[in-house]
């Protein structure tokens, strides 16, 4: 097939390289002229491991990108609306969704034969029917359902992992106002072989994507509620506690020859100093406040996003057990990115902890091995130094906070048993062994 993908960040890219590696042509589109330029130069604009290598594969080959939006949507047969949908604090910022719908209906206008045009940027429910069909509508002077359709395709991507979740999805989400436009949708995903397919109407398919990651922010708070209790207790790890959660029945999957492992979702039990990033954050408050002006309070969700906003200050909590008053105190930070193999510093953990810990008059030095260019961005009056290496943010510190897991932190034991001072480890992800350290504090310990 032949689409056009209206927005190139990173859903929009991963998007783009991904259908053409199943043979698709792809045209992407964007108003940034700089960032189309890097595109079409194989240089992706945004760090997600294997990008790079799908994007010079494929571009000038079966993707190009472009800001002419009217020409890419006369040359293809689908379009993707992948735009961003900010959170003000009070609701979603449909201004992109808006300004590319009226641009796409526009040029449905002259556009002679049938198109097709789904929304694959995470809306709360309704928007897709109740805002972007009526937008297309007018612009086009044609009638949704019978010039032309419209659909919506929820994205399931995690950052860091974006590409192996786009070619070997868990499930495809398929919503359209009839079902010539959830067939064309199907035509446009014939080529993953295998995978449970819903189809559904527009609504639903929105509020499938608020389902699924505000079940995984939940399963973080609920570990990190229990973590601060066990914190509380004598005698108790939550690594133990929810080792022993993770062995129930309910929470594995037995193979053939009768073994169990553990699903991937049982990743997000598991304690720490909160979630961050894009999606978790900006779709649970969406949903508190959807939900708020449909006349339900959303009673647990507003709690999960409670004990989150708290998460960070434990690291400053357990920091403080060994140090009175942190004036003065060097302190390093491992992982600036909410996860692991992003540069997305989105309402990551390591922005609160960093700046309470100046506010405690606290010397930061930071090490990332991908996002310290956009951390500079963020303090750029050179209150945080950004060392280069692993080992050299370690030297000189009284202590260290784990923030982000990176697998690289691994090393954290050996480096530290050469240095001639023994820092106080604090593990806000739990993924060191505790026993390995002179001094060590853990979330839930």
């Amino acid at each position: 097939m032949k689409l056009s993908v209206i927005g190139t960040g990173f859903v929009g890219l991963v998007t783009c390289v991904c259908f053409a590696e199943k043979g698709h042509q792809v045209v992407g589109v964007d108003v940034d002229q700089a960032k189309v330029d890097l595109i079409n130069g194989g240089m992706p604009p945004i760090y997600e491991p294997g990008l790079e290598k799908l994007l010079r594969k494929h571009i000038g080959v079966r993707f190009q990108a472009t800001t002419d939006l009217d020409w890419a949507v006369q040359e293809t047969d689908l379009s993707l609306i992948t735009v961003g949908t900010p959170f003000d604090g009070r609701h979603i910022d449909l201004t992109y969704i808006k300004t590319v719908s009226r641009q796409i209906g526009e040029a449905l206008r002259t556009k002679p034969r049938s198109h097709v045009v789904v929304v694959k940027s995470t809306v709360v429910p309704g928007t897709t029917d109740e805002v972007v069909t009526p937008i297309l509508e007018e612009a086009s002077r044609k009638k949704a359902g019978v010039d032309f359709g419209v659909g919506m395709n929820p994205e399931f991507l995690t950052e860091g992992e974006a590409i192996h979740d786009f070619m070997f999805p868990d499930r495809i989400v398929l919503g359209g106002m009839n079902q010539a436009t959830i067939d064309i949708q199907a035509k446009l995903y014939a080529g993953f072989v295998g995978v449970d397919v819903l189809r559904t109407n527009n609504k639903t398919a929105e509020m499938i994507k608020y389902a699924s990651n505000t079940l995984l922010a939940t399963m973080i708070s609920f570990s990190n509620e229990l973590a601060n209790l066990c914190a509380a207790l004598q005698g108790v790890d939550i690594m133990d506690v929810l080792k022993g959660v993770h062995l129930s029945r309910y929470l594995r999957v037995k193979r053939p020859n009768g073994e169990s492992y553990a699903p991937d979702i049982i990743s997000f039990l598991g304690a720490g100093c909160g979630f961050g990033g894009s999606c978790l954050p900006k779709d649970v408050k969406a949903l508190v406040v959807h939900g708020a002006q449909a006349g339900v309070d959303m009673q647990l969700l507003s709690s999960v996003l409670g004990i989150n906003e708290q998460q960070p200050k434990r690291v400053l909590q357990l920091i403080k057990k060994h140090f009175q008053n942190l004036c003065g105190v060097r302190v390093a930070i491992l992982g600036l990115a909410f996860r692991p193999d992003t540069n997305d510093m989105r309402e990551s953990p390591a922005l609160p902890i960093i700046r309470q810990l100046l506010q405690e008059g606290a010397v930061i030095q930071a090490y990332d091995p991908v996002a310290a260019d956009e951390a500079k961005k963020i303090f750029a009056n050179g209150e945080v130094y950004f060392a280069p290496s692993l080992h050299e943010v370690l030297t000189g510190v009284e202590v260290v906070v784990l923030v982000t897991r990176w697998d690289e932190f691994h090393q954290l034991p050996a480096l530290l048993k050469r240095m001639p001072s023994t820092p106080v480890v604090v593990d806000g992800r739990r993924m060191l062994d505790k026993h390995a350290f002179a001094r060590y504090e853990g979330i839930g310990v």
